[in-house]
């Protein structure tokens, strides 16, 4: 290999490990994986995936992890008995059929992170640990995209449990 096509090569290894790509474990793929922080000033965030589960067994999506903040939640939006929506913590997880998928998005199912010690920059990379019932851990590399609107790079999807 010459050394022009060695550079080529080394450079668009660095591109790419600085783009979201897919995260993929047993079976379970994430993409479309994007955070935001409420403001620059704020204390919470969120972030929003794709979560599929190619071959996989019935799964369930239990818990996340991040260093990047106090603590950090599985959480959804759920009427209340006078018609509010009212953003709550899902503690029994969100269910991964075999096949299916979990749509993460804004005004639904999502991530929360409450106590950022940094503020949410446009471009960091958010490191998370999505934690399954059968697949394990699943590391998942998330940019910071303060520019994205709430419908932009989504598909119609189907909304997982």
């Amino acid at each position: 290999m010459s050394f022009k096509t060695r550079i080529m090569v080394a450079a668009s290894a660095a591109v790419l490990s600085l783009t979201a790509l897919p995260a993929f474990a047993e079976g379970i793929e994430v993409h479309d994986a994007y955070a935001r922080a409420s403001s620059m000033m704020s204390s919470s965030g969120a972030a929003f995936m794709v979560i599929h589960n190619h071959d996989g067994p019935d799964d369930r999506l239990v818990d996340v992890r991040s260093d990047v903040a106090d603590k950090v939640e599985l959480h959804t939006h759920r009427e209340d008995d006078n018609g509010v929506m009212r953003m709550i913590h899902v503690e029994e997880g969100f269910a991964l059929p075999r096949d299916g998928e979990i749509v993460l998005k804004r005004g639904g199912h999502h991530l929360m992170f409450f106590g950022i010690k940094e503020p949410f920059e446009h471009g960091d990379i958010i490191p998370l640990t999505l934690v399954f019932d059968k697949a394990g851990e699943v590391q998942v590399e998330v940019p910071v995209d303060l520019e994205r609107t709430p419908m932009h790079g989504q598909m119609e999807h189907k909304q997982g449990d």
